[in-house]
């Protein structure tokens, strides 16, 4: 899964913050039917997932043996009488190994489809995976949720300021237009597109099931649906994990803000990493010179776009390539951005480059439109979560702030998104979540994504939780399946028996 998909580091949006209880918000309140009745007591009918020939998605759900259902759900929870929609649900039924715990409901982040997650997660689950039902669930505005797609040129809204003025410029075009293909496509759903909905889906889903409680397992972007759900719907989560944690004060359209140190040392790493392996890829003997390599390869692309095969690669992508790239230290995802960079080095040379694979699967991800619905669907979330300042001069401001001392990450940061031109502004302040929540998180000290800092105040924020603390750049560890034995041992220990540990770990690499 690509490490962009789970991005949820985002900051800039604390001002715009109210603490607030399910009463205060324009929708029905938790503790009340108002109009639901109707959608709590749904009957679903459980089919086969697979939907067509070329659905993996749908096959490998249906070979572990996996059902799928739409559940019905209003557009609009302030209109429970007026339009509706479907979400897509996918139910892996506890199968034996113990007595069975109950439901979990999963999130792998992004924001992005999880109706794939049951099979996978319970393999992560050890024993105690067979004794849950584990249920996918796909947000509204992805996947098989209604899912969003503006006919994006692109996977992604996420895109540098690059080295210049003009680059800059070029980057508000592309967020403008980006807007306004959704504004033009998807305008009427988009109010009504946001986690607090999200989470209310949840509760659906919840009462459907005939569940009291449920419990619930998010990484990433899914631990900001956790605590949103926590807070609007207090008393109706059992255990719960959360991994690799975004704070709620700073979830907001300025995706990566904030990151800018984490990333910087991430590629030092990874350099230093590399010139070890200068016999292989030819990036450079020392991690300077390695670096040098990579600064060098920015300044061609923003001089003009690098021809690698089909593709044409600038400096306002660039940076995206390698942020992608560096959110976990593993042997593997390093050889292949040491692979990606040679080959970005000859083009930058003049000299003929094609993608190898990987390079080419992430850049049909970010400049074609073969994945426009996930960018679509996931930039609707986050936009109609939280506004975005709109006018271009305040990123770019920030952006000449920061380029100095980061000048590739410092940029992509400080970015213009499309939140700066969505049709629509957010309909509900955005949650603060405060309130008590025995969860057990995973934090690793060189995230990239959700960095440590954002896990400590997480933290601080939920009264009885227990952190794991990890010394290792990887985002999502215990979800992403990152080989360490004590991460994923005291996870599964607590699923199985509900206890948590006495106290915060922290568990050594290994």
């Amino acid at each position: 899964m690509r490490t962009i998909r789970w991005a949820a580091a985002l900051t800039g949006a604390a001002a715009a913050l109210a603490l607030l209880t399910p009463a205060a918000s324009a929708a029905p309140a938790a503790g009340r039917d108002d109009g639901l009745g109707r959608f709590h007591h749904q009957r679903l009918a459980w089919k086969a997932c697979t939907l067509g020939p070329d659905d993996e998605v749908g096959a490998e759900l249906d070979k572990a043996g996996a059902r799928c259902a739409d559940v019905t759900v209003p557009l609009d929870y302030a209109r429970p009488d007026g339009r509706t929609m479907t979400v897509a649900i996918s139910r892996l039924k506890a199968s034996g190994g113990g007595p069975r715990i109950g439901t979990m409901i999963l999130n792998g982040g992004g924001p992005g489809p999880a109706l794939d997650l049951p099979p996978y997660m319970r393999d992560l689950m050890g024993p105690a995976g067979p004794r849950y039902d584990l249920v996918g669930l796909d947000p509204r505005s992805l996947g098989r949720s209604g899912g969003v797609d503006c006919g994006w040129p692109s996977g992604t809204w996420i895109k540098g300021a690059g080295a210049t003025r003009r680059s800059f410029d070029r980057s508000v075009a592309f967020a403008r237009d980006l807007a306004q293909r959704c504004a033009r496509t998807n305008g009427d759903v988009l109010p009504y597109i946001s986690t607090r909905n999200i989470a209310r889906d949840m509760d659906v889903v919840r009462r459907v099931l005939g569940e009291r409680k449920v419990s619930y397992n998010g990484g990433s972007y899914g631990t900001y649906l956790g605590q949103v759900y926590a807070a609007m719907f207090p008393g109706r989560l059992d255990r719960v994990v959360l991994d690799s944690s975004q704070d709620a004060p700073s979830w907001g359209p300025r995706l990566i803000a904030g990151t800018k140190r984490e990333n910087g040392r991430a590629l030092g790493d990874w350099a230093a990493w590399a010139a070890e392996r200068h016999a292989t890829y030819g990036l450079g003997k020392t991690r300077g010179e390695v670096t040098a390599t990579v600064q060098r390869i920015y300044a061609a692309s923003a001089r003009a776009p690098l021809a690698v095969g089909r593709y044409r690669l600038d400096d306002t992508m660039l940076p995206v390539v390698l942020f992608d790239n560096l959110g976990t230290d593993e042997d593997a995802a390093r050889a292949s951005l040491a692979a990606s960079m040679r080959v970005l080095a000859d083009a930058a040379a003049g000299r003929p480059a094609q993608p190898t694979p990987d390079l080419d699967s992430e850049l049909a991800f970010l400049l074609t439109g073969a994945d426009s619905r996930y960018g679509s669907g996931q930039s609707a979330i986050i936009c109609g979560d939280v506004a975005a300042p709109r006018d271009p001069e305040v990123y770019w401001r920030d952006v000449q702030r920061q380029r100095e001392g980061s000048p590739l990450f410092g940029p992509l940061g400080e970015g213009i998104s499309p939140c700066a031109f969505w049709p629509v502004r957010p309909a509900e302040p955005p949650v603060l979540s405060g309130s008590p929540l025995p969860a057990l998180m995973v934090a690793a000290t060189g995230d990239t994504r959700t960095t440590y800092a954002r896990n400590v105040a997480t933290h601080r924020m939920l009264p009885g939780s227990r952190m794991i603390t990890l010394p290792a750049n990887v985002h999502a560890p215990y979800q992403r399946g990152y080989p360490n034995t004590c991460v994923r041992d005291r996870v599964n220990d607590y699923l199985a028996t509900g206890r948590l540990p006495a106290r915060d770990l922290v568990c050594a690499p290994e």
